[in-house]
């Protein structure tokens, strides 16, 4: 009997467990359940419409589990199909047997369906802020995703989820800036970890490749991390212009190919705003071409054509919120010839730092107002340390130019957007300028007053610019107000003439002179001496005199062979008008082309041929005139001498037009004139009929390059000239 029972029970145990090998390997197929497995999906949302077909049921033995599986079913949600491959659940065999049918387990596999029609879908399982940000800048792609969902006993999801899958030729918009095209990439989601990889896209038509990219899920948003690289290409500058914001804007890109491999990451906020952005990047500079608004670089580089180019750099970038440092080297062509330059840069919120190396051999290298040239060939090093602020305010900490024996330094250079000078520390030069004249000179700053002092510089430049310029301030800088004292050996005032002992003080105030006393010597032992002050009256009173004036008239074209004399010059200027006199005594001149011409129309042959022999002399040169604005306005120039006398009266508007008129009288009427002082009534009207003086009356008018002269001889010499000719003789 007993025998008996164990031969059943061991039959229905061996039935039993075939029944659970073929349940757990092969299962059934059957529709029983099917309305009560849409029951429970629709437990989920009312939303969803699913209909199944042959659903297959196998037993996990292990579990005590019914894994119940179906494939093709057909899924819907307000409107929308879902091509899915597989949906796969667990049932506990209890709650089975009891009758219930309560889901814990949830696996399905989708055929690829629209991106927008699964977050519609992942919507409705867990409505989340990022998934409804993700449908609006979403525009197209598709998605296949392999998903394992668990259940809680109320039916919610747990946090043990995983998805994986591949999204292709999905098209993103952000912010109407950042625009990504044919995104293709694998992916793997769980808790609170997204994994991308093999990332392939097009942002603003840059192809963009990444092999992986991890997306971490935050309290506040989403912690995103990985690296992608570019290929090297000529870039459309437009759809680049979103990535250069951070740089200044007065950098004007014109042209760019390069490649770059980087590492990135951010914070973005589940309603997608980014914040704390990392990046690091090693970037191959094929070609960079732009243009800097505001260094003018043409001033320095003779043939700069408002462009610079980049070659072959290597750069390494790192960018932090708001903060970039860049580091690189390699070729710079200003002038289309190529030199070599290696950089680094930082930006904060408000600073630029910059410094920078150039070994300049192929460029030449100019400045002006030093009359300096590097030529081309001649190797130097050029050194440029600052900050360029927000202010538009530039500071350069240290200038360096080094070549052969040639060397400028200049440091704590402060330039306001004007690039006028805000503050300097110290400014030293010494080499020898293409007048082969050596400059050794020294400024240097101390407290708020300055120095100047050294052994041989060469003005020249220096002082055409300020007699050629309309504004009498300092004008290089912004607001001067300091007292410099001057201290120099020998001092150029041409390519030639020089003085020795320059010394004196100069105080600005408000970039204005105060008060000035220069003197000094010329190699003969003869002095020449500034003065410049301000009176009680407010007025600029300025006096120059020189005991050997022909290096300074020599500067004007129209006056050749001038030699001896004394010059005195006095001048009072209030707001934008002066009134000016300037006296020579005792000169001569060999030829001035204007006045040889009138003699020469007046037939007054012999004093022409004086011109262009030993010269003519004068014993006295009076100018009254004033200025005001681009006008001077002659009241009197009067000169006498043994051979000639000329009186003129006129006006002159700067670089447009000349309009002058006098009287020229030979030395034999002024002469006769003299002799008859007593019958000066006379002489004044002739004693006879016809009878007078004669001498040349003549006007000069046109613009500066185009003068047309008229001339008239006289009988007749007016009382002005007469009188003025008594006074120089009396005087003299």
């Amino acid at each position: 009997m007993i025998k008996k029972i164990i031969k059943i029970l061991s039959v229905i145990i061996l039935i039993l467990l075939l029944v659970i090998l073929y349940l757990s390997i092969f299962g059934i197929k059957t529709d029983k359940f099917n309305n009560q497995i849409v029951k429970q999906i629709l437990k989920k949302n009312e939303k969803i419409n699913l209909n199944i077909k042959d659903v297959k049921y196998s037993l996990n033995p292990y579990s005590f589990k019914v894994i119940i599986e179906t494939k093709n079913p057909q899924l819907s949600l307000d409107g929308r199909n879902f091509e899915i491959k597989n949906i796969q659940t667990n049932i506990a065999l209890k709650s089975l047997i009891k009758g219930q049918f309560l889901v814990d387990h949830l696996h399905l596999k989708t055929k690829e369906i629209k991106i927008n029609d699964a977050i519609a879908l992942g919507r409705v399982l867990k409505n989340t802020t990022e998934l409804f940000v993700l449908n609006k800048i979403i525009k197209d792609g598709s998605i296949a995703a392999n998903v394992i969902l668990n259940f809680d006993e109320e039916g919610k999801i747990k946090e043990n989820y995983e998805i994986e899958g591949y999204i292709k030729k999905a098209k993103l918009s952000v912010l109407n800036q950042f625009k990504l095209q044919n995104l293709n990439f694998n992916f793997y989601i769980n808790k609170n970890i997204y994994s991308l990889k093999k990332v392939e896209m097009k942002l603003n038509d840059i192809k963009i490749i990444s092999p992986i990219i991890e997306i971490q899920e935050k309290k506040n948003g989403f912690f995103v991390n990985g690296k992608f690289l570019n290929e090297e290409k000529n870039f459309d500058i437009k759809k680049l212009k979103p990535f250069f914001s951070i740089l200044s804007a007065d950098i004007d890109i014109k042209k760019i190919i390069f490649s770059s491999n980087n590492n990135f990451s951010f914070n973005i906020s589940k309603k997608l705003k980014f914040d704390n952005l990392k990046v690091q990047s090693t970037v191959t500079l094929k070609q960079l071409v732009f243009n800097e608004k505001k260094l003018k670089l043409n001033r320095f580089f003779p043939s700069y054509v408002n462009e610079v180019e980049l070659t072959d750099h290597k750069i390494d970038i790192n960018y932090q919120k708001e903060k970039f440092n860049i580091k690189g080297n390699g070729n710079i062509l200003l002038e289309k010839k190529l030199d070599n330059l290696s950089y680094e840069m930082k930006k904060d919120k408000s600073n630029f730092f910059f410094n920078s190396k150039i070994f300049l051999k192929n460029n030449s290298l100019q400045i002006d107002f030093l009359d300096y040239e590097k030529k081309e060939g001649s190797n130097s090093l050029l050194l440029i340390k600052g900050n360029f602020k927000k202010n538009n305010q530039l500071n350069f900490d240290q200038i360096s130019l080094k070549e052969n024996n040639n060397e400028i330094l200049i440091k704590n250079l402060m330039l306001n957007e004007n690039f006028k000078i805000i503050d300097i520390e110290n400014f030293s030069i010494n080499y020898k300028n293409e007048k082969k004249i050596i400059n050794n000179l020294v400024l240097k700053k101390n407290e708020s007053n300055f120095i100047i002092e050294g052994e041989s510089f060469d003005a020249s430049r220096m002082i055409n610019d300020i007699l050629d310029s309309d504004n009498d301030t300092l004008f290089i800088f912004e607001n001067l107000n300091s007292k410099i004292t001057v201290k120099i050996d020998k001092t150029y005032i041409d390519e030639v003439n020089y003085l020795n002992g320059l010394n004196g003080n100069m105080v600005y105030d408000n970039n204005k002179v105060n008060n000035l006393i220069l003197e000094s010597t010329f190699p003969n032992k003869k002095k020449i001496s500034l003065s410049i002050k301000t009176n009680n009256k407010a007025e600029i009173v300025t006096s120059l005199f020189s005991s050997y004036p022909k290096p300074l008239v020599e500067r004007y074209d129209f006056i050749k062979g001038f030699e001896e004399g004394k010059l005195n010059f006095y001048s009072t200027k209030k707001g934008n008008k002066s009134n000016s006199v300037l006296t020579i005594e005792n000169f001569k001149v060999q030829e001035v082309p204007v006045l040889a011409k009138l003699l020469s129309l007046a037939s007054l042959q012999g004093i022409a041929d004086l011109l262009t022999g030993e010269g003519i002399r004068f014993n006295n040169f009076e100018m009254n005139f004033s200025n005001q604005n681009n006008l001077t306005t002659i009241e009197e120039v009067y000169a006498i001498g043994p051979a000639v006398s000329i009186l003129i009266d006129g006006y002159i508007q700067k670089k447009n037009l000349i309009s002058l008129r006098g009287t020229l009288v030979p030395a034999t009427t002024i002469n006769r004139t003299i002799a008859a002082i007593p019958l000066l009534g006379k002489i004044l009207v002739g004693d006879k009929s016809g009878e007078g003086v004669f001498g040349v009356s003549f006007k000069i008018k046109g613009s500066p390059k185009d003068l047309k002269t008229s001339v008239n001889p006289i009988k007749t010499l007016t009382p002005r000239f007469i009188t003025r000719t008594l006074e120089k003789i009396k005087k003299n």
